[in-house]
């Protein structure tokens, strides 16, 4: 294993693969540099010496300017640099892509839900969700009256505070109850499926519909039209308030622009007509109970890889997510272009400083337009906010080697790899086009994930060098670590590691085919993702303020 790496030819900063003591020599390509500090694991140091305004590129890209004078050697922190950006330029692109070899996979299927309108789901679930936040709390007694009867409670623990009750009813002091060792117990366990071609029922609590902006309500309705027509979905019980001002009629026309053949079952309930709270959430039960046995009708059954819609997420990133972990999903995304399938990637102030580059592969200018606009809009409303794209890296970004957003940005952007950009889509807009897809959302990891779920996405793979539980009600989330030390300290929420990469035991493309393997079988339903088994049913619609 190489203890550096510069990522391209034209880069002037030098990645650390693991940790560099100070006065170290270190000869990259017959050149020596003395290092200056310590480098810590992922971060970087200067390949050359910079004076105030100098550029600084990783990736090939611009990724920020000096802004003190760096020695080569030299580490690059938040004190010495400040994040740039290239202008971007709508141009004609001669832009030509050669595919992968998937040879091994195209006549390969995976067992999915097929729907009417041709679309194949990789779970099926019955939904049960509010147009409003006054609607929560009989969302949660129709969850309580039916999941664990139906038998779709997940097996549960809980820590066991009697032993803390006891000890503090016995006359224990504040020191004795902090040192008590309480263990974890296990609960009952839930009953057997009633409805064995049913994944589960979803109950989506939000806290939208009124109060807010009237766009943000209609952003709500479009968003909950798109997570009851995903493929993922059989069907859904709606509960209204009435008087919001998400209105039912909202909601109706949002299903029928999303799909004017629209046919799952689907119940729309207002709480303001019906006789008492008790008779709405019966009526409510009921008619999910008799969805439910609609659903139950539907079989898995072989489907083309090309059906797949797959979102391309990542969250609490390191120094490592952009040459592992997003560069495997950049392999994954090309192969499953070449196969006739739907990679889709989001959190546009992550594309920030590699907007040339996406550009340049759309497949027409009239893309390359739209994209620059939506960047440009979202910008403008951030820095009215007094924020900024620059403002994007996190605490833990930072403390883990990424200094800038354009820095972040660039290795993002590697999930989306190298094939033509073939639709750009606004929140809440449906994936029609196979190829690459880029869907406007926040960098906000929920915030993203619940958008690729409501634009159409029926699996997602989601890169962590941190860490990060998050996961979808409706889509399976597969989480690949970018590090050896995550996986190993993390194994109860990593699914895939990526680490391998950095270690050179597994190359990026023999990777990427395994990879594939495991998504066909969460996608058949013999895998269950860690996010799934945990119940991590992570779900927060964008209001359209500033969120990075």
């Amino acid at each position: 294993m190489s203890r550096v790496l510069k990522i391209h030819p034209n880069d002037n900063l030098i990645v650390a693969l693991e940790n560099i003591p100070a006065g170290e020599r270190i000869v990259w390509m017959n050149e020596e540099i003395v290092v200056q500090q310590p480098v810590q694991a992922k971060h970087k140091f200067a390949a050359n010496n910079f004076e105030v305004g100098d550029p600084l590129y990783m990736y090939g890209v611009l990724i920020g300017k000096a802004y003190q004078p760096i020695k080569k050697g030299e580490v690059i922190t938040t004190f010495n640099v400040k994040h740039a950006a290239s202008e971007v330029i709508v141009r004609p692109a001669d832009f030509r892509w050669k595919a992968p070899d998937v040879s091994p996979f195209t006549t390969k299927t995976f067992d999915g839900y097929i729907r009417s309108d041709g679309k194949v789901g990789v779970a099926n679930y019955w939904l049960v969700i509010p147009l409003v936040f006054c609607e929560n709390r009989n969302i949660e007694a129709v969850q309580e009256a039916l999941e664990s009867e139906l038998g779709y409670g997940k097996k549960s623990t809980a820590w066991d505070v009697q032993k803390l009750i006891k000890q503090y009813q016995s006359g224990a002091d504040v020191q004795r109850i902090i040192e008590t060792d309480i263990q974890v117990v296990e609960k009952e366990q839930p009953h057997n499926k009633l409805f064995p071609n049913v994944d589960g029922v979803k109950f989506l609590t939000h806290n939208g519909g009124c109060g807010g902006t009237r766009q943000d309500s209609e952003a709500l309705c479009n968003l909950l039209a798109g997570y009851v027509h995903n493929a993922n979905v059989a069907g859904a019980t709606i509960l209204s308030l009435g008087c919001q001002n998400a209105q039912v009629k909202i909601f109706e026309e949002a299903i029928k622009r999303v799909n004017p053949s629209f046919d799952k079952p689907l119940y729309i309930l207002g709480q303001q007509e019906s006789k008492s709270e008790k008779h709405f959430v019966e009526d409510s039960i009921k008619k999910t109970f008799a969805g439910l046995m609609q659903a139950n009708t539907c079989e898995r059954q072989p489907a083309p890889l090309g059906k797949l819609l797959v979102g391309l997420e990542c969250g609490g990133s390191d120094g490592f997510s952009g040459i592992s972990a997003n560069p495997l999903l950049g392999y994954f995304s090309d192969m499953l272009t070449a196969l006739g399938g739907s990679p889709v990637l989001a959190e546009f102030p992550e594309l920030n400083g590699v907007e040339q580059n996406i550009v340049d592969r759309c497949t027409s200018i009239e893309l390359a337009e739209r994209f620059v606009s939506l960047m440009n809009v979202y910008h403008k409303r951030a820095k009215e906010a007094g924020s900024g794209f620059d403002m994007n890296p996190s605490p833990g970004n930072i403390k883990d080697g990424l200094i800038t957003d354009a820095m972040k940005s660039a290795g993002a952007a590697k999930k989306g790899g190298t094939s033509p950009v073939t639709d750009i889509l606004d929140y809440t807009e449906q994936i029609t086009k196979p190829g690459l897809n880029l869907l406007c959302t926040p960098g906000n990891d929920v915030e993203s994930t619940t958008a690729l779920a409501g634009s159409g996405c029926t699996l997602m793979l989601f890169t962590t060098g941190l860490g990060t539980p998050t996961g979808n009600p409706i889509t399976p989330v597969i989480k690949v670590s970018s590090n050896n030390q995550l996986t190993e300290r993390m194994s109860d929420i990593i699914d895939v590691n990526a680490g391998t990469i950095i270690t050179g035991e597994d190359s990026i493309e023999s990777k990427a085919h395994a990879l594939m393997e495991y998504v066909i079988d969460v996608a058949s339903g013999r895998k269950e993702t860690h996010a799934t088994r945990l119940g991590q049913d992570d779900f927060i619609p964008w209001k359209r303020g500033v969120s990075l």
